[in-house]
C-alpha cells in the first residue's frame, strides 16, 4: 500500500499538480472561492464496492432473475479489473431496459447512496464554491443522488448508450467525460483554480483533473473512520423513496435474500392463513411464534365506550388497520383510497373503498359509523421514513370522538409498500420479512367539537382538527410533520399523481 501511494504521488508530481493529503483541505477557510472536483466513489462514498448499487438497479428495475445472474457472475467481475467489470455488470442490470420508464436512479439509489456519504469529506466538500461530481458510475445512477440531495452544480458520469429508446448495455468512451469537464471553468462566479479530490484508485486517469492546480488524496484506511452523514445534516431531507429491498445488497446479502425467497414465501403464506382462519385471541400468539412481533400501548378504556368511534391512524403498509384491529382485539371497518383487489380478498377485516368524491365519501363514512367503529388513513398513502404527510380534514367533521393512533413499523428485508411496482404483492413481501415489527400506540380521544371551539369559520375548524391529530401523532413518534400529500409523493416517485383505475372503463377514482 505504501509504495502504491508513493507511486501515485510521483505520478502526480509529474503532472505538475500539487499533491496532498485530504486533511489539510479542513482547515482550509477559502474553499467558496474555489471550484471542487470529487470522485464520487474515491473520496465521498464511505464503501469502496459499487457491486450494492448495481445489484438494486438489477433487482428493482430488471427483476428477480437479473439479480440472480449479476450475483453469479460477480465473482468473475472481481478477477478482470475494474474498467471490464464496470462494463460487465451495466450490460447485465441495462441490456433491454427503457430508458423512459427507468426511475432507480432517482426512486431508489439515493437512500441508500446518502446512507454511505463520509460525513468528514461532505462538510468539505458543501464549502465549495462550485461542486462538481465525478464517477465512473453511469450518470442516470447518480445524477439525481447528487444534484437534488447533494446540490452539486455540475455531474460527470458516464453515459449509456440507447437505441430505439432502450439501454443496450454500452457506455460510452471515457472521452465524452473528458468534453464535459472542459465546461467546469464556465459559469456566473469566477473561481481562481480548481481543486480536485479523489481516491487512490489505480485507474485514475489524469485527464479527470488535468484543470486542477491542486489535488488532494483520501486513503482507503482514512475512509475506514469516517462517519455516517447524519440525517439532520442532509441538504434535502429524504422524505419519499421506492424500492423493495431494505436491506444494502452487498454480495453476502444478496446471496442470503435469493435463499430466503422461497422460505418468506411460504412462511407469508402460513402467516395469512393464520390471520384469516383464527379468531384474535389464538391467531395473535401463533403470528407472533412465527416471528410477527407486535407492541401495543394504550390509555386506560373510558366506562362509558360510544359507539361510531373512528381510529385515525398514520399510514406506514397496508396492514396498518389489520394491526389495530389486533391492537383492539375485535374486527373492525376499514376505509381506504386505493386497494388492489387481491389486498381486499386477502384482509381478515372488511374493507371499504372511498372514490375522492368528498359528499359522496362522507355519507359512507356516516353510514358506516352508525354500524360500528371504523380505522382511517388520512394522510391517504404510506410514508416509510419518520414523516407524517398531511392529513385529509373530511374524517374530522363526521363523528363525536377520535382516536389518534401512532403506527411505526420495521422490516429488515423487504419492504411492504410500493409507488411503482404491484400493489397487490405488498402484504406478501412485508410478510416475507422474517422477523417484521409492528408498534400500535392508541393515543388520548380527541373530541373534535372542543378542539375546533375556537375557530370561528367551519372550514378552518375541520383543517385545525386534522392537524392537531397529525401533531398529537407526530410527538408521539417523535415524527417530523409535512404539508405534502400523495401527489406529492406519487410525482417524485412514480411520475404521476397517484390515481388508480378500478373499473373496467377505466375511469379514475
Amino acid at each position: 500500500m505504501a509504495r502504491s501511494i508513493n507511486n501515485m504521488i510521483t505520478y502526480f508530481a509529474t503532472r505538475q499538480f500539487k499533491y496532498q493529503r485530504y486533511h489539510s483541505l479542513l482547515r482550509r477557510s477559502d474553499l467558496n472561492d474555489h471550484t471542487l472536483i470529487f470522485d464520487l466513489e474515491g473520496a465521498l462514498l464511505k464503501s469502496s464496492s459499487v457491486f450494492p448499487f448495481f445489484m438494486l438497479v438489477a433487482f428493482e428495475a430488471g427483476g428477480l432473475l437479473r439479480a440472480i445472474v449479476l450475483l453469479l457472475v460477480y465473482p468473475f467481475v472481481c478477477l478482470v479489473g475494474d474498467e471490464t467489470g464496470l462494463k460487465i455488470m451495466v450490460m447485465i442490470c441495462f441490456f433491454g431496459i427503457k430508458e423512459e420508464s427507468f426511475r432507480v436512479g432517482r426512486t431508489v439509489l439515493p437512500k441508500f447512496l446518502l446512507e454511505d456519504v463520509g460525513s468528514e469529506m461532505y462538510e468539505v466538500v458543501k464549502r465549495g464554491g462550485k461542486k462538481v461530481g465525478l464517477s465512473k458510475l453511469p450518470r442516470v445512477m447518480v445524477g439525481s443522488f447528487l444534484k437534488e440531495y447533494l446540490e452539486i452544480d455540475f455531474v460527470v458520469g458516464r453515459e449509456l448508450k440507447v437505441f430505439n429508446g432502450f439501454y443496450v448495455g454500452l457506455m460510452e468512451e471515457r472521452k465524452t467525460m473528458h468534453a464535459n469537464l472542459e465546461l467546469v471553468p464556465d459559469g456566473k462566479r469566477n473561481y481562481s483554480h480548481i481543486i480536485g479530490i479523489s481516491g487512490f484508485r489505480q485507474d485514475l486517469d489524469d485527464d479527470y483533473f488535468s484543470l486542477c492546480k491542486e489535488v488532494y488524496m483520501v486513503a482507503e484506511a482514512e475512509k475506514k473512520n469516517w462517519k455516517i452523514l447524519a440525517r439532520d445534516k442532509y441538504p434535502k431531507p429524504l422524505i419519499f423513496h421506492d424500492g423493495r429491498l431494505a436491506l444494502k445488497p452487498t454480495p453476502l446479502m444478496t446471496l442470503a435474500m435469493l435463499m430466503w425467497l422461497p422460505c418468506g414465501f411460504i412462511l407469508a403464506l402460513i402467516r395469512i392463513t393464520t390471520a384469516f382462519s383464527l379468531p384474535y385471541n389464538i391467531s395473535t400468539p401463533l403470528l407472533e411464534f412465527t416471528g410477527l412481533h407486535l407492541t401495543t400501548s394504550r390509555p386506560k378504556e373510558d366506562k362509558l365506550l360510544l359507539k361510531g368511534r373512528l381510529y385515525a391512524c398514520n399510514h406506514r403498509t397496508l396492514l396498518d388497520p389489520l394491526y389495530v384491529s389486533f391492537t383492539l382485539s375485535r374486527d373492525l371497518v376499514a376505509v381506504t383510497y386505493s386497494l388492489s383487489r387481491m389486498s381486499e380478498i386477502i384482509s381478515p377485516i372488511k374493507t371499504v373503498r372511498l372514490t375522492r368524491n368528498r359528499g359522496q365519501d362522507a355519507k359512507t363514512i356516516k353510514r358506516l359509523l352508525k354500524h360500528g367503529d371504523l380505522v382511517v388513513c388520512p394522510e391517504g398513502t404510506t410514508c416509510r421514513e419518520p414523516y407524517l404527510l398531511r392529513f385529509s380534514p373530511l374524517f374530522s367533521e363526521l363523528c363525536v370522538e377520535i382516536i389518534p393512533v401512532a403506527i411505526d413499523c420495521h422490516v429488515t428485508m423487504f419492504h411492504g409498500t410500493t409507488a411503482g411496482g404491484l400493489k397487490c404483492l405488498d402484504p406478501f413481501f412485508f410478510l416475507m420479512n422474517p422477523t417484521p415489527s409492528y408498534s400500535v400506540q392508541l393515543l388520548e380521544k380527541v373530541s373534535p367539537s372542543i378542539t375546533a371551539s375556537n375557530v370561528i369559520n367551519d372550514d378552518y375548524a375541520r383543517f385545525e382538527v386534522a392537524n392537531h391529530v397529525q401533531t398529537h401523532i407526530g410527538k408521539a413518534l417523535g415524527f417530523e410533520c409535512t404539508q405534502l400529500n400523495r401527489k406529492d409523493k406519487y410525482l417524485i416517485l412514480a411520475g404521476n399523481e397517484g390515481i388508480v383505475s378500478t373499473t373496467k372503463s377505466g375511469r379514475s377514482i
